[in-house]
């Protein structure tokens, strides 16, 4: 499985010995393909209609697990369609990986919201996409056709959600925020990375975030740290694992896999996802800015 004490981080092998029961009409195995918004800075197949993992369904962040009229994840009736709608049901073990320059940059957002609507098995292939692909594992370009399920979520869960006024609660009580954008932008010299739309007004970071930027929680060949160098990382940073933590970025999805990292791997108990992030934070008026390292 992994070196962690969990199953909700799998490895490609694992993937690969269950591919049968991902490509079969039985909703007990599903795969799921997060694709970017944005063309990813690599040479792998880069779209899930080039090429994709052999029963994977393929979802577009930003197109189908976004409202559409409001910047806001999707709404819950919304979430249940489009869940059964590409063959899910309550009971499935729904694993996700996605592209991007970032490994699964989206694809953990993604386990995030069907966290949030209560999906039961969730799980992240470690490494995504390109490493999948650089491995050699086996791929396709096939649609699969699986029969539509009636879905209902349990959820949402707003214990790993923050709001604007979480922030400002956890501001005026000293509990850590994670920026996990790049260190560039935790300072102010850039608003968005540079592939990227800038989506604020004004640059810089909340008062009191810690800077760790998210490709410091992998190796370089895009896999999760161990579970000693990715506690490490995080006691660096004043995070240990007793405290409430609060993460953020740009739009959530960077933010998404440092709460993966700390609740989710290292099964620190009270993590929640400022998905508002930046965006949000860098529009308000009168919201106290700080800038610099």
């Amino acid at each position: 499985m992994s070196e962690y004490d969990t199953d909700v981080l799998v490895s490609p092998e694992w993937v690969e010995d269950h591919l049968a029961a991902f490509q079969a009409d039985e909703p007990d195995y599903r795969l799921v393909e997060i694709e970017s918004p944005e063309p990813p800075d690599n040479d792998f197949p880069s779209t899930y209609e080039e090429t994709h993992i052999p029963g994977a369904v393929g979802l577009n962040w930003a197109e189908d697990l976004s409202d559409q009229d409001q910047r806001d994840i999707l709404k819950k009736a919304d979430f249940e369609e489009l869940v059964g709608e590409i063959g899910i049901s309550e009971d499935s073990t729904v694993v996700f990986y996605g592209n991007g320059h970032i490994p699964n940059w989206f694809a953990v957002f993604a386990y995030w919201e069907f966290n949030y609507y209560g999906h039961g098995d969730t799980r992240i292939l470690d490494g995504g996409k390109d490493y999948w692909v650089e491995n050699d594992y086996p791929t396709t370009a096939d649609d699969p056709d699986f029969p539509a399920r009636e879905y209902e979520a349990s959820g949402p869960f707003e214990s790993i959600r923050a709001y604007k006024d979480d922030v400002d609660k956890a501001r005026e009580a000293g509990i850590p925020m994670v920026d996990v954008r790049s260190p560039e932008e935790f300072s102010g010299e850039l608003i968005a990375p540079p592939e990227l739309d800038e989506t604020a007004q004004r640059g810089g970071h909340i008062p009191g975030a810690s800077n760790v930027p998210v490709p410091t929680n992998l190796r370089d060949d895009g896999r999760f740290l161990p579970p000693e160098e990715l506690e490490a990382l995080y006691a660096d940073a004043g995070i240990e694992g007793e405290e409430s933590v609060i993460t953020y970025c740009r739009v959530g999805e960077r933010s998404a896999i440092a709460w993966f990292a700390l609740h989710e791997l290292l099964d620190y108990e009270d993590v929640r996802n400022y998905d508002g992030s930046w965006t949000e934070w860098g529009n308000l008026i009168k919201a106290p800015i700080e800038k610099g390292n």
